[in-house]
């Protein structure tokens, strides 16, 4: 078991990155106040959330039903989340006072006895916790808890914390094996991450042992779900329920018995975090190595190359190795979020800085491309492939767009985002007793307090234009920096104070022993652009190539490289000239530029569906843009993976 990781505060963490300072400042300076109209239905055009309407229902200042889906409460506590990261960074402070008038307004729709659900409060007082496979209460109470966690720890404001630990209580007392108590568990995993962090926040051990209940429960016979489904006679918000497939909630065995990632994958994301937590908490060899194995299936057989995960668009799911289609897979911007979660923690309890790279690709790709540049249309599948006209309404492609939305009727991936951004800079540092850990390479500042040595942090990354790190480090007495060597790096060179060194290097982290003062590292990685090829049995991308520069896949686009972009063919190793960066997107990041041939059949006329071959090939310059960025400049053709000519 590898030693815990502290996150820095994140009040301690400045982002000055090119590339995600532009992200991060979006949410401060445009997310939250469009999500609060679109929360309060105040948005042109976009279909009513009902949210705050909701809680104002729930709390008695209005009267009427509950409108929207069971689980809308979440998109205002994710906002809340999203607030009390700004509130950290020092920016949205204006937010602050409509962030406690939120706050009164969730305080007063909470029950006596701690219970807090519009749904179940306004529209079904008398089914609370007759639905854990399809209600979503517990996944709902986990959101709040987290949003309450996050905005005491930024403004040591105690109310909605109040109302937190209120909910919680309610909840251990509800759920467990004791005699009168429910022996289920969320359909949705979330609370059990909630839990974790009010146990850590408070040292309360009921709220860790409740966590650990749901997980442990879960899968156990007889299924709980089942009996559930049984008892009510069926589904009631959700018709794919019907025939229930166990699997879709991790639910058909045990956690810590199962080998491969199943089933939908933002749940998987959310109960392995959970898991791997628990793991490092109990020290528990066994959960931990079920987490390995299911974390080693995801990456190693059932990942994109860009972090997306959860390849079918038929219940978000994941669903066989292998199985990675291009222009129909799901990979929801929340799973791969959930891919950050798991990651994190995984680092965390194994002391390996492994896990870290598919949380870096999942940042730098997927997750990014959840979100315009401008901050106010989103993504929730992340398709690698795209032909607009393919993308038909009420067809197998329904759900693949071929441009951002201003919003969803099921919105979790929007605020999502905004809480990942506003607390980017807990995937860029970690400490331990003995060290700062640097994880991304995202030009920051941060400072740290580790044992009595105060730590000054200031890092300009350059890993997406040339491959280099460059760090000055002040210290008050000798301290240590580990630093991720990450998975793309080639020769590496390390230099300490100008002087080139050979670091020492354990579980992927090189480590240099810092004097007092002010040190200089600086990283030379290596970085080039390269293509890179799938194994064999990924029957999409046999015979094709994908192009990278460090973690950032690159994409083609309809813009820059005309239609047809399947018509595309390049060589394995056609050289890879690196251009200058496009004005209108952001970040500083070259385009890369290459030869390649359009392979055209001149035999088949335009009234014809099928002919005889009569192939031409027509030379042509392609340019590949980051794929994070693909749509910012228009809707059209975009396509990650490149047929190769032989």
């Amino acid at each position: 078991m590898g030693k815990h990781l502290k996150q820095l505060e994140l009040k301690d963490i400045k982002v000055t990155d090119t590339l995600f300072s532009s992200y991060a400042k979006k949410v401060s300076e445009k997310i939250i106040l469009h999500q609060w109209k679109i929360l309060n239905d105040q948005l042109e055009d976009a279909d009513p959330t009902y949210c705050i309407q909701n809680f104002r229902i729930a709390a008695g200042e209005e009267v009427g039903e509950r409108k929207g889906v069971v689980f809308q409460d979440t998109d205002l506590y994710k906002w809340l989340e999203s607030v009390a990261y700004c509130l950290a960074g020092g920016h949205g402070l204006e937010f602050e006072a409509l962030a406690d008038e939120v706050i009164d307004l969730i305080a007063k729709a909470q029950e006596a006895d701690g219970y807090l659900n519009t749904y179940y409060i306004v529209n079904a007082p008398d089914r609370k916790w007759t639905n854990l496979v399809e209600g979503h209460e517990l996944y709902t109470a986990g959101h709040m808890i987290e949003a309450a966690v996050a905005y005491y720890k930024e403004t040591g404001k105690e109310k909605i914390l109040n109302v937190a630990k209120k909910n919680a209580d309610l909840i251990c007392s509800v759920f467990g094996t004791e005699e009168g108590q429910i022996r289920g568990y969320p359909g949705h995993q979330e609370i059990e991450l909630a839990l974790i962090k009010l146990y850590r926040l408070t040292g309360e051990r009921r709220y860790l042992e409740t966590a650990r209940y749901f997980i442990e429960e879960r899968g156990k016979n007889p299924i709980y779900f089942l009996k559930e489904i049984e008892k009510r006679g069926g589904y009631e918000f959700f018709p794919e329920f019907t025939n229930y497939d166990l699997k879709y909630s991790q639910s058909h065995e045990e956690p810590i018995k199962q080998e491969t990632a199943e089933g939908h994958a933002v749940r998987a994301m959310y109960m392995c975090s959970a898991m791997a937590d628990l793991a490092e908490e109990y020290e528990d060899e066994k959960l931990l190595a079920a987490c390995s194995r299911i974390w080693n299936n995801m990456v190693q057989k059932r990942m994109y190359i860009t972090g997306g995960i959860g390849s079918s668009g038929f219940r978000e799911r994941f669903t066989a190795d292998y199985d990675l289609p291009n222009s129909t897979n799901y990979s929801e911007t929340c799973a791969s979020i959930g891919l950050m979660m798991f990651g994190q923690r995984m680092a965390s309890a194994t002391g390996s800085a492994r896990y870290y790279d598919a949380v870096e690709v999942a940042l730098y790709n997927t997750v990014l491309a959840g979100i315009n540049m401008e901050g106010d249309r989103y993504f929730y599948v992340n398709p690698l492939e795209v032909v607009p006209y393919f993308c038909t309404e009420h067809t197998y492609m329904d759900h693949v767009k071929p441009e951002r939305q201003k919003w969803f009727s099921v919105a979790c991936c929007p605020p999502n985002v905004a809480r990942t951004l506003a607390s980017l800079g807990q995937y860029i540092y970690a400490m331990d007793e003995e060290a700062l850990y640097i994880h991304q390479f995202i030009s920051s500042t941060a400072q740290s307090l580790i044992g009595t040595c105060k730590y000054e942090t200031e890092m300009e990354s350059q890993i997406l234009q040339n491959g280099t790190v460059s760090i000055k480090a002040r210290v008050t007495e000798n301290g240590r920096i580990k630093i991720r060597i990450p998975h793309y790096a080639g020769k590496h060179k390390i230099f300490v104070n100008e002087e080139e060194i050979v670091p020492t290097i354990e579980q992927g982290y090189l480590s240099v022993d810092l004097s007092p003062g002010e040190s200089s590292i600086i990283l030379d990685f290596d970085v080039n652009p390269r293509w890179v090829a799938a194994n064999d049995k990924v029957s999409a991308d046999n015979g094709k190539l994908a192009l990278m520069k460090g973690p950032m896949v690159y994409c083609l686009e309809e813009i820059d490289n005309g239609n047809q972009l399947f018509a595309v063919y390049v060589e394995e190793n056609t050289k890879i000239k690196e251009k200058a960066p496009i004005d209108s997107l952001v970040g500083d990041i070259p385009t890369l530029s290459y030869e390649g041939i359009r392979l055209k059949n001149k035999s088949i006329g335009e009234h014809e569906l099928y002919g005889k071959p009569g192939f031409e090939k027509e030379e042509t310059t392609l340019v590949a843009v980051p794929y994070c960025m693909w749509n910012n400049r228009g809707t059209g053709e975009m396509l990650v993976w490149q047929k190769v000519r032989i």
